[in-house]
């Protein structure tokens, strides 16, 4: 630990002479910046929902605290009739982060729609898996971002005194401390905004994005790649008032489709596809484009003679051997016309760095970690990795810690890559896994639903990830030198396939769900 610090810290310095964000400062002793305890750069979701949680903290009631926003104030007056394009999937571990510094009440005061089941299902077999609350828990709830925007900076103004929030506001230098103290040195994080002022901080911590400059001011390496694919997002009216309470995804060939409910009559589209079908499907008039979209739910063109004939034998022999309650499929409601101008699209990819701490600097959100959206988990990981580090920080300053000290930043660390990590690769090795017509790997997806009859949603993602570690060579590459880099106490070494198989299905299976 002691040597794994030391390569920190001077990596730290390396990078403050070899990028022009960042230097090494000498402390003049003159100095007249606001110094706070913790400053956290990105006033989106995941950084607004950071300094909450820390403003809200018992502990930190004499700290003072300072997000920085690069865009404008958003307001929300008053709802809109038209639901936003922009959505996310909100945990009930999220949901109970957001209630504990009363961001939830909010929400649930303006608009949001719980689902209680979810049905995901293949296009190319009748593979299907069906995850329901026998107590009729909420599985999950969908809200608009705007929505969640509104409640955090509510509580943030509730907390002014301790929290300042400064729009349009964006540092163009970070200034490390020196990687070895000396007299002259300044002990803290100078940070200079586009205007000129200038701050220091004990702790940095960047939720600037996947393409955090925090991360890479720090010389924080990112390990990323690009998918061939983009997510086509809209808001589609249903056929017909339904209870509407289902979260649908099908895997298509070329991508998975997910239909999640807003209201009674509202669902929101997401749709991973090749780059140059989402072009069509976002230039597309509407009728075809509804077309579309309905025949991705319903259409069984995918399928084929041997395959269903090999899935029926498969699943007498199964059935044989195991027998099981298999859940009928349901069909999802039909689309009857999409929101004008909700139609839009974005490029999907994976990222994850290397490190999430290094001395005065902590990442979250997607500037540790980009996900594919097909497990519906982006902005769950960024609010899990923020009840992780507002833990540690909380513990610090009870004890009267330095907040900025890797003693306790590596225990947040530690916990946040076992769990990111793992979700990562699944999700990464599952779309993988689907995104392909092929016989042998469709009857193998096929052959695993009955093992996934009683198991939860992420154990469903895990199975896949241990069954299918060799889907293709270029993943097997990929997470070769993904695991040598970003698995928490690795060696030096690249990890093999089967240490990556051991440690996300053995290591980090207490991790699982936040």
């Amino acid at each position: 630990m002691a040597a794994r610090l030391v390569r920190r810290c001077g990596a730290v310095g390396a990078a403050a002479y070899s990028s022009p964000l960042v230097s090494c400062r000498r402390w003049s002793g003159a100095s007249t910046d606001t110094v706070y305890d913790v400053v956290v750069s990105g006033g989106g979701l995941v950084g607004a929902a950071m300094a909450c949680a820390l403003g809200y903290d018992i502990h930190f009631h004499d700290k003072k605290i300072l997000l920085l926003e690069a865009g404008p104030k958003k307001v929300l007056e008053k709802l809109s009739e038209t639901y936003s394009n922009r959505v996310s999937s909100i945990s009930p571990g999220s949901a109970t982060l957001l209630s504990s510094f009363g961001a939830w009440d909010h929400i649930c005061n303006m608009r949001y729609r719980a689902f209680r089941r979810m049905q995901v299902w293949d296009a190319c077999s009748e593979a299907l898996i069906m995850f329901d609350k026998d107590n009729l828990d909420d599985m999950g709830y969908i809200v608009e971002n705007d929505v969640i925007m509104h409640a955090l900076t509510k509580q943030l103004e509730a907390v002014s005194d301790r929290v300042t929030v400064l729009y349009r506001s964006k540092a163009i230098r970070y200034t490390w401390p020196c990687p070895f103290p000396m007299a002259d040195s300044s002990p803290w994080v100078h940070i200079t905004l586009g205007d000129g002022s200038t701050f220091q901080t004990k702790l940095l911590i960047g939720a600037d994005g996947h393409n955090s400059g925090v991360r890479q001011a720090a010389g924080i390496q990112n390990v990323s790649w690009n998918y061939d694919q983009s997510a086509v997002v809209a808001t589609l009216h249903l056929s017909e008032a339904t209870e509407n309470n289902v979260a649908w995804q099908r895997f298509l060939p070329s991508g998975p489709i997910a239909l999640l409910p807003l209201s009674d009559t509202l669902s929101s589209l997401v749709w991973s596809t090749s780059h140059e079908h989402a072009a069509q499907l976002v230039s597309m008039d509407e009728e075809k484009f509804v077309d579309a979209v309905n025949s991705a739910f319903w259409s069984d063109a995918d399928h084929t003679d041997f395959i269903d004939t090999a899935g029926a034998m498969l699943q007498y022999a199964v059935g044989l051997l195991k027998p099981t309650k298999v859940s009928a499929r349901q069909l999802p409601p039909s689309v009857a016309r999409v929101d004008a101008k909700s139609r839009v699209l974005f490029p999907l990819g994976l990222g994850h760095a290397a490190e999430y701490v290094r001395p005065r600097v902590a990442l979250i959100g997607d500037a540790a970690h980009r996900v594919h959206p097909l497990a519906g988990q982006g902005v769950n990981m960024g609010f899990g990795d923020i009840s992780s580090l507002a833990h540690h920080l909380s513990t610090a300053a009870f004890n009267g810690k330095d907040l900025g000290s890797m003693s306790h930043l590596t225990g947040y660390e530690t916990e946040r890559q076992r769990h990111n990590t793992a979700l990562l690769a699944a999700t990464d090795l599952l779309k993988r896994l689907y995104s392909t017509s092929a016989a042998p790997l469709v009857l193998r997806r096929w052959g695993q639903r009955n093992d996934f009859a009683n198991s939860s949603q992420f154990l469903f993602f895990f199975f896949f990830l241990r069954q299918s570690l060799a889907v293709t060579a270029e993943a097997g590459v990929q997470w070769h030198n993904f695991c040598s880099l970003c698995l928490p106490g690795s060696s030096d070494s690249p990890a093999s396939a089967s240490q990556v198989a051991g440690i996300t299905g053995i290591r980090h299976h207490t991790r699982l769900i936040f």
